[in-house]
């Protein structure tokens, strides 16, 4: 049984000693419940988290800086992880600390109102707002308006390696997918990896809006908390 200990940063995890004679207290029994509890909390939602976004313990391992046989002791609850540590973990799996340990039962039924949704400053004629609600799990949702003439930005990008689809909410648009380009109009939707270099533009004289959906999540922890504002 383990004891969680938080002396110089560190969430670690020790046998819990026996009380005397080899009796354990009522009290301490339910401490080690707790904390092996919370252990194998920690553990269920980091590989959860992991999975969701197809990563190997090795891939996690050399984001992280870690490696795999310790990933794997910290998922079935059998290691504790310096709080540097997690944070590196979080920030790979684009989640908070607070993920890890929080209990937020009913999360996948949340309705986010239009006036909820939280979006980057605009830039280029065009703004995005993310749908998905953090912690994200299997997927990424956001939405993107342009004004006439507005881009995503003056380059191609990429982002990661996952299966994006964008779709056109209404107005026409013009996507750049490695140096070809798609017109579309409302309706119209185009499937591609987010490692080929794209950019999209509303070609039309009115505002266009358009909706991504990627998976895996590709989304650094940081890139998210850019959403910060309500759209």
């Amino acid at each position: 049984m383990v004891f969680l200990d938080l002396q110089g940063g560190d969430i670690d995890f020790h046998p819990v000693p026996q009380g005397v004679g080899g009796v354990k207290s009522a009290g301490m029994a339910a401490a080690q419940t707790a904390i092996s509890r919370d252990a194998t909390l920690l553990g269920e939602r980091l590989k959860r988290f992991r999975l969701a976004r197809k990563l190997s313990l090795r891939d996690l391992g050399e984001r992280t800086g870690t490696t795999a046989s310790f990933l794997s002791q910290l998922e079935r609850g059998a290691s504790g992880a310096a709080v540097s540590t997690l944070i590196k973990i979080a920030e790979a799996l684009a989640v908070s600390v607070a993920d890890f340990f929080e209990d937020r039962k009913g999360s996948l039924h949340c309705v986010l109102r239009r006036g909820d949704r939280q979006a980057r400053p605009q830039a280029e004629g065009y703004h995005k707002t993310l749908l998905s609600q953090q912690p994200i799990r299997n997927f990424e949702v956001y939405v993107g308006f342009f004004d006439a003439g507005g881009s995503t930005g003056p380059e191609a990008y990429t982002d990661g390696d996952s299966h994006e689809m964008m779709f056109v909410l209404r107005g026409e648009v013009e996507i750049t997918l490695a140096g070809t380009g798609h017109r579309m109009s409302e309706g119209d939707c185009i499937e591609y990896r987010s490692s080929t270099p794209h950019r999209l533009v509303n070609i039309g004289a009115w505002p266009a809006e358009v909706q991504w959906i990627i998976s895996p999540v590709t989304s650094a922890k940081a890139d998210l908390d850019e959403f910060s504002r309500k759209a």
